[in-house]
């Protein structure tokens, strides 16, 4: 219920956001016209396409965005035609035969003396509601990535809904204070005739801000900076925790970035959690023939949710290995079930030589519907499930961390399921590279997408043109954090893609190990890159993807390490120039 609430309050507190002020003036159309007839029915398909729209593009994939920017096009033109006669009613007159009507329609429906059309004042929310695109804000961005790895369901589109139900309440006050002041100004001579036309003007301007992206641009970053704190705020009050550890809270929301260490102790008596959830859901199984949890009867059984790309995932690697090969004739079987967060995870291929290439021998089920993940209502990577020889869950764990206390739970329900001779004492796993464990007292920098969809931080104000090659210009200095582009850039929602030879990205950082995930040019061509530290070449601060002068290539999709300090960290600036068009920018971590 607090979720609602949540969702609910986020929304009222769009009337602040600058990048609102676009599809203001398609609100403020209906001035002066009844209410119930006119404002409610507005604001009802306003909130309802919102909400549709906004449940389809979390679940549905790129088709779905694809066909919303055709649909956001057209409703672009007509909110340009209702804005055209309320400016120039006469304009209509000179159009074709159908669009006469259509005009005539509409203006006399946007007529503060004629009769209300609330079909119409409908038709004109859902044009605002295919347009209307808030700013993702701490709780926008909760429920937005909950409903991509949750799936489809009631409670994600309520969820939605229940966030444009509140920016529809505070529209509603909005209208009806305006309604009073246009009563007030049509007693003034011609008022209402100037004040209509204005009215017109506004939606013009309106529409041409959308078709220039400002309303996801400049706009955009100006909310999030003046929402997002406010947000925080009601997000660990609602949970009953202090703003400064909101962001534990939102881990227990589905979150699509990945966990660290969450610390959970392994009990000496341990509970039922549950029955082991179904496997039936994976789109194919690797190193194995699908298995079931009737077949895992008598089976210690070790469920671990990953995906290749992800750092705390790779960094738990080496222990689940260890686990699955000392205990493996005792009884114990280890099965990955890996669920992708970006596209290219996707790609069995690709997963199958990431498991080649990180040694991973047993069995692996690709879960690229995220039905295994739901099945365990599971809000992590990566997060480990441990079952008895019945079929229970006994323990989980999310994050990294903890390894001694999830082998005990091993050896402990090996040796209630009756195995002989369980192996005692802790494995020592040995990790280098990516996977070698953080130095989490220096990380001071988070997770950074590149993508429009989650990015943060980014520089200069001007902010990321979505969905097109642009120009970018980075600065010569950043703040710690901050992050910019330079060179000719497509951004996506949930990467970048470099379209000319030179193009950078820049980094203000402080942490031993910078990763970045990438992915090579059209077809798996290679992309060379040079690596900058504080503008020179790294030497021993190289990671293991780059030559010490900095040099390296992009061959495949995955995580890269580029920088490796091994004396005393500090704010570092790191850049990386890809001297080849066609690479893909995906994420930034840190270890």
């Amino acid at each position: 219920m607090w979720l609602l609430v949540l969702a609910y309050l986020g929304g009222v507190l769009t009337i602040v956001s600058p990048c609102i002020l676009p599809v203001l003036p398609f609100v403020f159309a209906r001035t002066g016209q009844p209410f119930m007839k006119s404002g409610l029915p507005l604001l009802a398909g306003m909130a309802l396409t919102f909400a549709l729209v906004a449940s389809l593009a979390a679940v549905g994939g790129g088709w779905v965005v694809q066909v919303n920017q055709y649909g956001r096009w057209l409703a672009l033109l007509f909110v340009a035609l209702f804005g055209l006669t309320l400016l120039l009613p006469r304009l209509a007159e000179r159009l074709t035969r159908p669009l006469v009507a259509a005009g005539s329609r509409l203006s006399e429906a946007a007529g503060a003396d004629a009769r209300p059309r609330p079909g119409a004042s409908f038709l004109i929310g859902v044009a605002t509601g295919l347009l209307w695109a808030p700013c993702a804000g701490p709780i926008l961005g909760l429920l937005l990535t909950g409903a991509a790895l949750q799936g489809a369901s009631i409670a994600t589109t309520l969820l939605l809904l229940a966030y444009a139900a509140g920016a529809a309440t505070s529209l509603a006050v909005a209208l009806l204070l305006g309604g009073k002041v246009f009563a007030a100004m049509k007693r003034s001579i011609g008022a209402g005739e100037w004040l209509r036309r204005g009215l017109g003007a506004a939606m013009l301007a309106g529409v041409a801000a959308i078709a220039l992206g400002l309303d996801t641009g400049i706009l955009a970053r100006v909310s999030t900076a003046s929402t997002g704190g406010i947000e925080q705020a009601l997000v660990g009050r609602l949970a009953g925790k202090s703003p400064s550890n909101s962001g534990a809270m939102m881990a227990q929301i589905p979150a699509s970035g990945s966990a660290m260490k969450v610390a959970d102790k392994a009990p000496g008596a341990l509970p039922i959690e549950g029955n082991l959830p179904p496997l039936d859901g994976a789109v194919q199984w690797l190193n194995s023939p699908p298995l079931t949890v009737q077949a895992l009867k008598g089976k210690v059984v070790l469920v671990d949710f990953w995906t290749y790309s992800c750092i705390n995932c790779l960094r738990t690697l080496p222990y689940v290995k260890a686990w699955a090969e000392k205990y493996r004739d005792q009884g114990l079987v280890v099965i990955g079930v890996h669920a992708p967060e970006f596209a290219f995870e996707r790609d069995i291929g690709n997963v199958t030589k990431a498991m080649k290439d990180l040694g991973i021998n047993y069995p692996v089920a690709i879960d690229n519907d995220f039905k295994i993940w739901r099945a365990f209502n599971n809000e992590y990577w990566p997060a480990h499930y441990f079952a008895d020889a019945q079929g229970r869950i006994r323990y989980h764990h999310f994050g990294e961390g903890e390894y001694a206390e999830s082998e005990r739970v091993i050896q402990q329900l090996l040796r209630e399921a009756g195995a002989v001779k369980v192996a005692d004492g802790l494995i020592n796993a040995s990790a280098e590279g990516v996977q070698l464990a953080p130095d989490m007292n220096e990380v001071q920098s988070p997770e950074t997408y590149v993508g429009y969809q989650r990015a943060e931080h980014f520089v200069p104000e001007t902010s990321l043109v979505p969905d097109k090659v642009s120009a970018y210009s980075a600065p010569s200095q950043l703040a710690l954090n901050d992050w910019s582009l330079g060179g000719q850039w497509n951004v996506g929602s949930e990467r970048a893609t470099s379209s000319a030879p030179a193009s950078r990205i820049v980094y203000r950082f402080h942490a031993r190990d910078l990763h970045l995930v990438l992915g090579p040019g059209t077809h798996g061509k290679p992309v060379r890159f040079k690596v900058l530290i504080d503008g020179k070449a790294p030497g021993d601060a190289h990671g293991t993807d780059v030559a010490p002068d900095g040099s390296g290539s992009v061959t495949e999709q995955r995580l890269y390490q580029l920088v490796r300090q091994n004396g005393g960290v500090t704010d570092r600036t790191f850049s990386i120039e890809f001297l080849d068009p066609g690479v893909s920018a995906y994420a930034f971590t840190f270890g």
